[in-house]
């Protein structure tokens, strides 16, 4: 079944392929349709299990925005791997899904095989730079849910993060568009409040203490990112950093045979 209820919240899960299961877990806006294209190079080597994140695609969008704080989230997680008698996993994060990723594998490291972090970070070092994240992401959430989830959207695609994906053909970034369009404007907004950058703790000090073998992943044109995954890569005990040239912060998109390539080698 594709809906899955846990800890009082009814997530959209799917399961494809056989051996060793691998949680994917997409960006901010984003939704398990995001992974679709890339199932066929990863199901010959994992069981990929794709989950809407709370507040984004089919799950839930809780009106109480203390439930997407991201200790629960990553409780939910374990919750729906529980359901199917895994002892173990690996998991993949993607952007706001790598935080995620992140905090479950310091969270529960002995419940992580490997870890994949893509255009990831570990949260803001410092309670100045937290404090005035959390005001901005306030700010935006309030803006979606009095503007809506069109004009949001656009607003979004106009950022210089997502420069890089004007290489894509028309058709995936229409694809990505329409993806984006079927979100809920209240669990967006709430994911911001409860689960944006900035609400959520600082992660840098406890990386020199997890030894999950980790793989790192940035694209060569996100040169913000790729300092963050330097620095990363400088704490970890058990990672290897990979730029990816030509890609900018969604190097599945934009590069997908290397993306995958790098995914099934593993960490």
């Amino acid at each position: 079944m594709p809906y899955v209820s846990v800890n009082g919240v009814t997530y959209y899960v799917e399961r494809h392929g056989g051996g060793r299961p691998l949680l994917l877990l997409h960006g901010f806006t984003g939704s398990s349709q995001n992974w679709r294209p890339l199932l066929p190079g990863l199901t010959e080597h994992y069981q990929v299990i794709l989950v809407d994140v709370l507040g984004h695609g089919r799950t839930a969008s809780p009106p109480d925005e203390t439930r997407y704080a991201i200790e629960r989230v990553a409780a939910d997680l374990l919750a729906l791997v529980d359901e199917w008698g895994y002892a173990e996993m690996g998991i993949l994060g993607y952007s706001m899904g790598g935080r995620l990723a992140l905090f479950t594998a310091v969270t529960y490291p002995h419940r992580i095989t490997h870890l994949i972090l893509e255009s990831a970070s570990p949260g803001l070092a410092t309670a100045v730079e937290r404090k005035e994240r959390i005001t901005q992401d306030q700010e935006l959430a309030d803006w979606i849910e009095t503007n809506g989830v069109e004009a949001f959207v656009n607003r979004w695609e106009q950022l210089p993060l997502w420069a890089s994906q004007q290489q894509l053909p028309t058709a995936v970034r229409q694809q990505l568009h329409q993806q984006r369009l079927q979100n809920n404007p209240l669990g967006l907004a709430n994911s911001l409040r409860g689960m944006g950058t900035g609400a959520q703790p600082s992660l840098w000090e406890q990386l020199p203490t997890l030894t999950i073998p980790t793989l790192l992943l940035a694209g060569e044109l996100d040169t913000k990112f790729v300092t963050i995954n330097r620095q990363m890569a400088a704490l970890l005990l058990n990672a290897h950093l990979e730029i990816v040239p030509g890609a900018g912060h969604t190097v599945h998109l934009e590069r997908p045979l290397a993306w995958q390539e790098s995914v099934i080698r593993e960490p």
